[in-house]
């Protein structure tokens, strides 16, 4: 083994977990009006979307906590309704093809059409090589540089 690395090629450490296409890393960001982050957290990528919004929410990085929070059908969940009422947070999510009573109307989902802004925010995240593909073994050393993209497209926002 002279002058040969040994090493894993697997992906692996903490924050990754697995997914119908191999392992990965899930970044969920909670975006304003212009499509600035407000919050954003990591985590594995095998639990769904709507159990890691308490903990973006933990995350906020401003006092005021959002009155609307816009997502995809994935979202649509009684139990994160219910999560979010107490805090004064209305979800509008489209509802999922399978669920028996409709809970959105068409008034609440006109805003839906806004949710391009929190795609061109992980368009811009994308733009950063190092998130693109996760090469830190160390979590919080992901999520540093995922915070570092933040702040990058904060300070070309200013």
């Amino acid at each position: 083994l002279h002058r040969r690395h040994v090493r894993l090629g697997k992906k692996r450490g903490l924050g990754v977990g697995k997914t119908k296409r191999g392992k990965g890393t899930k970044i969920m960001a909670i975006a304003d009006r212009n499509g600035l982050p407000v919050a954003i957290s990591t985590g594995s990528a095998s639990p769904h979307e709507v159990t890691l919004v308490g903990a973006t929410l933990r995350e906020m990085l401003i006092e005021v906590s959002p009155q609307r929070l816009i997502g995809d059908a994935a979202y649509d969940s009684d139990r994160l309704d219910a999560e979010l009422a107490p805090l004064g947070i209305e979800m509008i999510a489209p509802n999922r093809s399978n669920r028996k009573n409709s809970t959105q109307d068409g008034r609440s989902l006109r805003r839906y059409c806004r949710r391009w802004k929190v795609e061109r925010l992980f368009a811009w995240l994308q733009n950063f090589r190092r998130l693109l593909v996760r090469h830190e073994f160390h979590h919080d050393n992901f999520l540093g540089l995922v915070h570092l993209g933040c702040i990058v497209i904060l300070l070309r926002h200013l």
